[in-house]
């Protein structure tokens, strides 16, 4: 559907241009967008390289373990079906960290992983479990301390002060996922079988 309201306004946008007789317009902007999207590419890159990396050394350290460990009280909650040593448990522990910290795209691999293996343990294997749904409500809704990749995309925008959004992202995050969470407990309460 969104790819579909997409090649609506590109369609649009093309034809105003062509009935104001400027179709110059549609030129300049894609060849400027174009170089607008390398240049914001390689800034976050480089960004994505540095916060990886300093995803490593924590976890080199020990700090992703502390996190886990501070996070861990809270996923046995959520996830009473998962057993604690299980791998999917590791990987939901990762894929939360790494969120937390604003790595959207170092918590993906964490998320699949742990999805995998949470369809191991899945007893209806064409249904998604409650282990899962509440997991995906997590994963889309997680709640940020550091958004990296925000802070990355303004400092390549040219933003006076990148880090000013840290303080609202935390807020809208932590609404965020306590609705998500209310919402998986509300619904399955609705929908439970039997």
């Amino acid at each position: 559907m969104i790819n579909l309201i997409w090649l609506l306004l590109i369609i649009i946008g093309i034809l105003v241009a062509a009935i104001k007789g400027q179709p110059e317009i549609i030129t300049d902007t894609v060849i400027q967008s174009a170089n607008l999207g390398v240049r914001y590419s390689f800034d976050l890159i480089g960004l994505m390289t540095f916060w990886l990396g300093i995803m490593r050394l924590g976890e080199a350290a020990g700090l992703v373990d502390i996190l886990a460990k501070i996070i861990r009280p809270f996923t046995r909650v959520l996830f009473p079906s998962v057993p604690a040593n299980h791998p999917a448990m590791g990987a939901i522990l990762l894929n939360i960290s790494a969120n937390v910290l604003g790595l959207g795209n170092a918590a993906t691999p964490f998320g699949l992983k742990a999805m995998q293996e949470l369809q191991l343990l899945n007893k209806n294997s064409n249904e998604a479990s409650d282990a899962m749904i509440t997991f995906l409500a997590i994963n889309t809704s997680c709640i940020v301390i550091v958004p990296a990749t925000i802070i990355g995309v303004r400092v390549a925008a040219g933003s006076i002060n990148p880090t000013e959004i840290v303080g609202t992202t935390l807020f809208a995050t932590l609404i965020g996922m306590t609705i998500a969470l209310t919402a998986d407990k509300v619904f399955r309460l609705f929908t439970r079988k039997g």
